[in-house]
């Protein structure tokens, strides 16, 4: 990592103190770095040529970014102290970095990271526990579906048979769940670190249940999120068309079912989170 030389860092430190951000004169920032609005950058963080920086950020103590590939940090993004940051890499709008972490992939949107090396651990704004955020009603037919502040979304506890054989749970689709499938794909063998899903669909719903260990998962329809710990096999998450998924935190053993409703079709993904949250504010309007 190299370092600025004394006439830089005097010539970025005076031109700071004409601008309306909240810049320690003893970070170490490139000229070439261009500073928006509302930025925050701590005492001997590091921000070398080719970061780019969108507006709200919060760049704490000792921070240091690679130099090397252009490295893109997006809006209303947080980083503790003394995280290092990877170059050729993108934290996207609202992520957080948590003190001491060491990022060397992109982060996505409103994920918190922590650890070296960085792994997602939870994501901004999820409610986490089902039993204080969720509001549960008894289904006329007897399995209890949980509502969740994620628009369409529920939570399905499905009757488990004891018996000496073994144990039994069953659900009807159309009945208990909410539709009739047309595929099926099964999830597993996934390393606790990675993360998989991150899309929504235009069309497609997709019915969850992991049949063996424990996976997490986030549903947001643009406007709240929840997230729910799937760790049995008599539970089920309903997704919605049009609702933001990601699974994440898998068990070494975790086997993930997902029932859709649709077959298979590259059109109907939405990949990207911005584009998502468009088109749901198109939708609405």
């Amino acid at each position: 990592m190299s370092a600025l030389d004394a006439p830089h860092r005097h010539a970025v430190a005076h031109a700071l103190s004409a601008l309306p951000h909240q810049v320690d004169p003893l970070a170490c920032i490139d000229p070439a770095v261009r500073l928006p609005p509302d930025v925050v950058i701590k005492r001997g963080a590091y921000l070398p040529a080719g970061l780019v920086l969108e507006d709200g950020c919060y760049i704490g103590p000792n921070v240091a970014f690679a130099d090397g590939a252009p490295t893109v940090v997006r809006k209303g993004v947080r980083i503790g102290a003394n995280a290092t940051v990877q170059a050729g890499i993108t934290i996207a709008a609202r992520a957080v970095v948590r003190p001491g972490a060491v990022v060397l992939r992109s982060v996505p949107p409103g994920a918190i990271v922590e650890g070296n090396p960085a792994a997602i651990v939870g994501y901004v704004d999820a409610a986490r526990d089902p039993a204080c955020a969720l509001q549960s009603a008894m289904s006329p037919r007897g399995p209890k579906v949980e509502a969740t502040p994620v628009r369409g979304v529920t939570l399905h506890h499905f009757p488990v048979i004891p018996d000496p054989r073994g144990k039994l749970s069953v659900g009807e689709f159309e009945r208990q769940i909410p539709f009739t499938p047309s595929r099926y794909f099964i999830v597993y063998g996934v390393p606790s670190r990675e993360v998989r899903g991150e899309h929504a669909h235009h069309r497609c719903q997709q019915f969850l249940i992991c049949l063996r260990g424990s996976c997490a998962v986030v549903a947001d329809d643009g406007v709240h999120k929840t997230e729910v710990l799937l760790d049995a096999p008599h539970l089920g998450l309903y997704l919605p068309a049009m609702t933001w998924g990601i699974q994440y935190q898998y068990s070494p053993d975790a086997m993930l079912m997902v029932f859709a409703s649709h077959r298979y079709d590259a059109a109907d993904y939405i990949r990207e989170y911005d584009e998502f949250l468009a088109i749901g504010k198109a939708v609405a309007a």
